[in-house]
């Protein structure tokens, strides 16, 4: 990961001694355009990894009023931005530097008062349940019933529009279970009109399995809705080629998975749809833009459905719930989080969490969530923005620089 950080660095000191730039120049345009490239590269070099990628920070600053033009990556080059201005505070242009500086905020701020989205449909009654089932449990065949069991009896507690698991909380396959516990949750949702999301992985044939979301409708279904997670993590869903080994001496299940396709249709409850991303999906903010983007009937809600009980009490937990935080700042789409231990939450479209359960405990968290419809300029066009910009950027750097050069000559 320390490499990304040292491309910026690297680049932006070549470019300075290459275009001979002039400090404001080096710092206000090369430094911050080639610190956001090296976090967008993170997030698709070596499949990606942008997690905690800088402009997370700044999902409740003003600088998230620029989330649905530039997201996160952009934001990511106003922080540096800003930095630079603090730097310049010590050289000689420190009035321009403090002017750019409030400009920033105060741009971002009004950003914020911009409704992109607008809300849709009736309001759904839904419950995201938090099982927090131990991990040294969750794939021991000796506590699969107890397992069931839990799930079973959070699910059946009342009645909800939308009721959703973690991931993988059936974490066997469908013929490895007793098929009265599936038909018992048709006969429930069939009762109380509920529709269920539940998280569980599915069988296709010899070693060819996805990691899944099905939904159990009100009416039983000849062909269930299924999502597959596309975004599959590296050793733990798939393995790279040579390290086999590494997965097989970790033990880790369920590692070479299939990986579902890039557009997925989202599901029906009432007249909201519902588009699922599972775990560290909601990481890749353009692919969840383009689903929205590309879809012929695009989602009005998001719904993550995660476990992080691999990473124990850790910053991962809150961190996952910032960067679900931004998807809804990018999109202006609410997000509804299922999972194991945290953070089982509700974030409305404008990046506020409304509900949220306290981590690593057993709970079911109940809210009313509204839809929106509508396109922000990220769900257009992604990154596009963000690099166009960059390269604007770059541009008017190599013509302070040439200038300066010019400059200095005729002193000379």
């Amino acid at each position: 990961m320390g490499l990304f950080g040292a491309f910026a660095t690297g680049v932006s000191a070549w470019l300075r001694r290459r275009w001979s730039l002039p400090v404001p120049a080096f710092l206000l345009l090369v430094l911050p355009v080639s610190w956001g490239v090296s976090e967008w590269m993170r997030g698709w070099v070596f499949t990606g990894f942008p997690w905690a990628v800088s402009g997370y920070a700044h999902d409740v600053s003003p600088l998230a009023g620029y989330a649905p033009l530039i997201g996160v990556y952009g934001i990511g080059v106003l922080v540096a931005v800003g930095a630079s201005c603090l730097v310049l505070l010590t050289q000689r242009v420190r009035l321009p530097a403090i002017g750019l500086f409030a400009a920033l905020l105060l741009v971002g701020a009004g950003l914020r008062t911009i409704e992109w989205t607008q809300v849709t449909g009736a309001p759904l009654t839904v419950r995201l349940l938090q099982g927090n089932i131990p991990q040294d449990r969750k794939f021991d065949y000796a506590f699969l019933s107890n397992i069931l069991e839990r799930y079973h009896g959070m699910i059946t507690a009342g009645a909800a529009d939308l009721i959703a698991t973690p991931e993988t909380a059936i974490p066997v396959f469908r013929h490895q279970i007793d098929p009265s516990y599936l038909a018992s949750l048709q006969r429930f949702a069939g009762a109380s009109g509920s529709t269920l999301a539940l998280g569980m992985p599915l069988l296709d044939g010899p070693a060819q399995y996805a990691n899944s979301v099905v939904t159990v409708t009100p009416t039983e279904q000849a062909q269930p809705y299924r999502y597959d997670k596309a975004h599959l993590v590296p050793f733990g869903e798939f393995i790279p080629p040579g390290f086999r080994w590494f997965t097989d001496m970790m033990n880790i299940p369920l590692n070479d998975a299939t990986r579902g396709k890039d557009l997925q249709a989202p599901f029906a409850v009432k007249d909201q749809l519902v588009l699922p991303n599972i775990c560290y999906e909601d990481v890749f903010g353009e692919e969840i833009a383009y689903q929205l983007r590309a879809a012929p009937r695009p989602a009005t809600m998001l719904l993550n459905m995660s476990n992080l009980s691999w990473y124990g009490q850790s910053s991962a937990v809150p961190q996952h719930l910032q960067i679900s935080r931004m998807r809804t700042l990018e999109t202006g789409r609410p997000m509804l989080r299922s999972t194991n231990d945290g953070a089982t939450a509700v974030i409305d479209h404008r990046g506020q969490v409304t509900h949220l359960l306290p981590f690593y405990t057993e709970g079911m968290l109940t809210a009313t969530v509204r839809g929106t419809t509508g396109m922000t300029p990220y769900i257009r066009f992604g990154n596009l923005s963000f690099l166009l910009l960059g390269a604007l950027a770059l541009a008017g750097a190599w013509f302070a620089g040439r200038n300066y050069r010019k400059k200095k000559a005729k002193l000379s």
